[in-house]
């Protein structure tokens, strides 16, 4: 059997050998819109929830919109330009605007991502900078949520007399669904918000989870701060599997985003009549396979539909790497999962330990197999699993013993795929705490 896996920016094509009961599960979503620049006016004239974006901006002088980093494939060169134009109109003009790059604990945007992200045609038009978590002293202390986690936010964002949020929507694997709030906290907070809601009290929560909102504690968490930081206005978007334009959603942020969520969970969920016995997937392709960080997300998302104690086989490019230091420390102190859960569970916590929190919850119940050529050669005796130097010596190894007619699940865009086993269900949101 031939499959392509989303691997790097130009795939990975997987040969499978006969013997065994294959199930590939694609990436479902609506089609593409006939008129992307249509839909996007009109969400943006007839927003949910809010007045129209020029009559919200009418009166106000400055505005600052907060984007995903390089991580995320999100449309902003295409959501950005009519944004703009509508704030214009009702007169702010673009050397009054800050687009800020939402990079929560993640590494800075260089100049060449920066015009990736926003688009060459709009770059060196607008204010464009990075969001630097770590520098305390350019936020500013809105207080604590009622759960008691401080709330630091980027001035430069609280500043503004507008505050914009532009992002995507697409299954997380802690917080049920990306965008909206997520802009904010993690995307514009310190790391001293960042850490507490990272922590072991909302990591090892199983209702935080990929395709949970209803009863998510981190996502009711996350809604508070954004209040805080009175985010008033959100353009959020599905993506089709060729990252198009699905639908828009715009407006009040709660409403708008809980909107978004049910779509994408509805038009995504698989669900499959059992586990199985191994799940081959990938970490997406571009650029969400570029560290072993992001690859845990294609990893989790497999965890929820492969049999106690059965395999996962994760491929992903890995082409810068591990991610950031402290991410690559921790992997190494810790060569094994448990104790590296019973490490953290009362210490303070560290920057990206819950990255490994979530992976090590799956180590716990699968076995884990890796092709991973871009991660450098220390780090693959500590991935918790086994890797292989090639694509065709990691299929072997995942597949060795396995009886014939064994289940195997392949999903060629790992975390974009949402897959339950059981029968179908509707999704539910929840809009406030």
């Amino acid at each position: 059997m031939h499959v392509e896996m989303a691997f790097g920016k130009a795939g990975l094509e997987l040969e499978l050998p006969a013997g065994f009961s294959y199930q590939v599960l694609e990436a479902r979503s609506a089609q593409g819109l006939a008129d992307e620049a249509a839909a996007l006016a009109y969400a943006l004239d007839h927003p949910i929830g809010r007045p129209p974006l020029a009559e919200l901006a009418r009166g106000k002088r400055t505005a600052a919109i907060s984007v995903c980093d390089i991580t995320r494939p999100a449309p902003n060169r295409r959501v950005l330009p009519p944004l703009l134009d509508r704030l214009a109109a009702a007169g702010i003009s673009r050397e009054n605007v800050v687009i800020l790059i939402a990079t929560g604990l993640h590494r800075e945007a260089t100049e060449a991502e920066m015009r990736e992200i926003v688009g060459p045609e709009l770059y060196g038009t607008v204010r464009v900078e990075n969001h630097r978590a770590k520098n305390l002293a350019e936020h500013a202390a809105l207080g604590s949520t009622a759960a008691g986690t401080p709330v630091y936010i980027d001035r430069r964002f609280l500043d503004a007399d507008l505050h914009i949020t532009l992002g995507f929507i697409e299954p997380h694997l802690m917080l049920g669904f990306s965008g909206g709030r997520k802009l904010i906290a993690p995307g514009l907070a310190a790391a001293e918000t960042i850490k507490v809601i990272h922590s072991p009290k909302f990591m090892r929560d199983p209702r935080a989870t990929e395709g949970s909102i209803a009863d998510n504690p981190l996502h009711r968490e996350l809604l508070e701060i954004a209040r805080m930081a009175r985010h008033d206005f959100m353009v959020d978007v599905a993506l089709t599997r060729d990252r198009r334009i699905a639908r828009v959603f715009a407006g009040d942020p709660e409403l708008a985003h809980a909107q978004g969520a049910a779509y994408v969970g509805e038009a995504m969920l698989e669900r499959l009549d059992g586990p199985a016995d191994l799940v081959i997937t990938s970490a997406a392709g571009y650029p969400l396979d570029l560290t072993y960080y992001q690859t845990v997300k294609g990893v989790t998302a497999a965890s929820h539909f492969v049999k106690p104690g059965g395999r996962i086989l994760t491929v992903s490019a890995c082409s810068e790497g591990v991610g950031a230091p402290e991410f690559a420390g921790m992997m190494e102190r810790f060569p094994q999962p448990q104790t590296f859960m019973d490490a953290i569970l009362a210490a303070p916590v560290e920057v990206d330990q819950w990255q490994l929190e979530k992976l090590a919850l799956v180590c716990a119940r699968a076995e884990l197999h890796y092709y991973v050529p871009g991660l450098p050669a220390q780090y693959h005796p500590v991935l918790w699993g086994r890797s292989y130097p090639t694509a065709e010596a990691a299929v072997a190894g995942a597949l060795a013993g396995l009886p014939e007619g064994a289940r195997v699940v392949v999903v060629p865009e790992g975390p974009y795929v949402l897959a339950r086993v059981g029968p179908a269900r509707e999704v539910t949101v929840r809009t406030s705490a």
